[in-house]
């Protein structure tokens, strides 16, 4: 008997089962800065456009035409040649459709823009595919992967993911080589180029160009591309898709960032200082003509992608599969603030100029100490809190200091005791008497002090913690480790963490600007993002390691370590 699953398994045909929709590695963590999608600021302004829509339009089907002849006006061809569509990819999707089926191939490069092999895919050719990282476009190398039953041979420069370009005589040695062939030469990135194919494709008898306004015009959430080609094949891209791809709103803004010049200048000289300051930190970049760079870092390229997407940079990885696992590619910000912010991201991934370290849960086990002061002076007030409760309170977040963590868990059981009260109870406890040690006593070091000192004879070390001044410095005498530290941040000298004022104020005493912060809670992560600091997540003794796990994960550190002896992996 078969299942429900199996039987709807059987309905999807076999070319799309090995099928995975387009997706790119996530992050759980805090994103502000997105790099990872070549994307760029509107060259219109959206909200007065939008403030002119009417609601006739509205309720009516929206008609291309008319951006379709200003298109064509544009370039200077026949309007049947063009063709609007929901982005250049789905006008790839479409041509792909009207002229691939099973038995023909699509010859290609790689890597190249995914959507292309998959259009083919899904058309049922055989796609193949041509290595092309970077310089000149292998030309001799697809004529000769193409034979009788190509259909489709596909050309995208500057190329994507690696800013590579064709020319316009690999063009025309591809169109005359391959004429039953249709030439797809996608431009999306062409603006940027320092030559621009549009012109010498569309004089090729077998080329269709697809362009977007998602990259120079800033569009990318509107979807709108189009394609220019032959005549025939437009109207067969035409019958292969929907007949209203694309929204009335969306036409008005592509419409109205058509008749705005584009001025790329800027961001072509941002590209060029992104690439001098990446090379000169010893990183591998591919020569590129798009709104991006391509860098490989090596085997620290994985550590560097989580490091900036700690840092809320989100930068594009590629998985192992794909060849490119040790290359990033890095869209160029919109800002000069942004360009700084990225390259002293990328310079603190790879070269701290300095460790700083939380406290309590990474240098010091607390588990017996404060840990069992909170539970214990709950419980003077007749409240019953377990270590799990703890746990939870400090993943939430905002709970650095312990005394106010305290009078929280009491309100959360409706027992109201003032700040006071609990502090005082709270600190007799840690304290002690002098002839009854409190809980201070039971406190023991984390880390080995050999590990320590190695690493402060590497680079300068610092503590940022929430304890007061007195009790971090009782610590650290105690376990004779305090000349390690060259600057102590304390409750009394900055806002707590969350606030990234302490974490600023060590740089600051430190004279540096880069640096790593270990720590074991959210509130650790979001101080060092906050500081410009690689936050990374530790699991003391303290911890309940899943639980606590998924809380630093989800604040985004880099890592996660359970023993800081796993910095010597990480640490250039």
């Amino acid at each position: 008997m078969t299942t429900a699953t199996s039987t709807t398994e059987q309905l999807v045909r076999p070319a799309l089962r090995a099928e995975r929709a387009y997706a790119t590695p996530a992050w759980p963590g805090p994103i502000d800065l997105r790099l990872d999608a070549n994307e760029g600021p509107p060259a219109i302004d959206i909200a007065a456009l939008a403030a002119a829509m009417t609601s006739q339009e509205a309720a009516r089907y929206p008609s291309a035409r008319d951006l379709e002849r200003e298109i064509a006006a544009f370039h200077a061809v026949a309007p049947e040649r063009v063709i609007v569509t929901a982005g250049a990819d789905d006008a790839i999707d479409r041509l792909c459709r009207a002229t691939l089926e099973p038995g023909a191939s699509m010859v290609t490069t790689t890597p190249t823009f995914e959507m292309i092999a998959r259009g083919g895919r899904l058309a049922g050719a055989e796609v193949r595919a041509v290595p092309w990282l970077e310089g000149d476009f292998p030309t001799d190398a697809v004529i000769e992967s193409a034979d009788e039953g190509t259909r489709m041979i596909a050309v995208v420069s500057p190329n994507n993911p690696t800013g590579a370009v064709a020319t316009s005589a690999d063009l025309s040695r591809l169109s005359a080589a391959c004429p039953n062939a249709a030439l797809l030469v996608d431009l999306a990135y062409t603006e940027f180029a320092a030559i621009d194919l549009t012109r010498a494709a569309l004089d090729l008898p077998n080329a269709v160009v697809t362009r977007t306004f998602s990259k120079a015009y800033g569009l990318a959430g509107m979807r709108v591309g189009y394609a220019i080609g032959p005549g025939s094949l437009i109207q067969a891209t035409r019958a292969t898709g929907g007949p209203y791809p694309c929204s009335g709103f969306s036409l008005r803004a592509a419409r109205a960032a058509l008749r705005v010049p584009v001025d790329v200048g800027t961001v072509v000289a941002r590209r060029g200082r992104i690439a001098d300051s990446l090379a000169r930190l010893g990183t591998r970049v591919i020569d590129s003509q798009a709104n991006f760079v391509m860098a490989s870092f090596g085997g620290r390229t994985r550590w560097v992608w989580r490091a900036l997407c700690s840092l809320g940079i989100k930068v594009r990885a590629f998985d192992e599969a794909s060849g490119l696992g040790e290359w990033l590619r890095i869209g160029v910000p919109a800002s000069d603030a942004d360009e700084a912010r990225l390259l002293a991201s990328v310079q603190t991934a790879l070269a701290p100029a300095a460790l700083l370290f939380d406290m309590d849960g990474v240098l010091a086990d607390v588990s017996r100490s404060y840990r069992r002061a909170i539970v214990d002076t709950a419980a003077s007030f007749g409240v019953g809190v377990t270590p799990e409760d703890i746990e939870r309170a400090k993943a939430r977040g905002n709970a650095n200091n312990d005394w106010m963590l305290t009078r929280d868990l009491l309100a959360s059981r409706g027992v109201e005791v003032s700040l006071a009260r609990v502090t005082e109870r709270f600190q007799a406890l840690y304290l002690g008497t002098p002839g009854s040690p409190g809980f201070e006593a039971a406190e023991s070091l984390i880390p080995d002090a050999s590990l320590l000192r190695r690493l402060a004879r590497r680079m300068p070390l610092a503590v940022v913690t929430g304890r007061p001044r007195e009790e971090c410095r009782r610590f650290l005498d105690r376990f004779g480790i305090a000349d390690l530290f060259r600057a102590c941040v304390c409750m009394e000298d900055a806002a707590p963490k969350p606030s990234p004022d302490p974490v600023r104020l060590a740089l600051r005493r430190l004279g540096l600007d880069t640096a790593w912060m270990f720590g074991d809670t959210p509130d650790d992560a979001a101080a060092a993002r906050g500081g410009g600091v690689v936050p990374i997540g530790f699991l003391g003794p303290a911890c309940n390691s899943e639980r606590a796990r998924a809380a630093l994960v989800n604040a985004g550190v880099a890592e996660v370590l359970s023993d800081l002896e796993q910095l010597a992996r990480l640490l250039p």
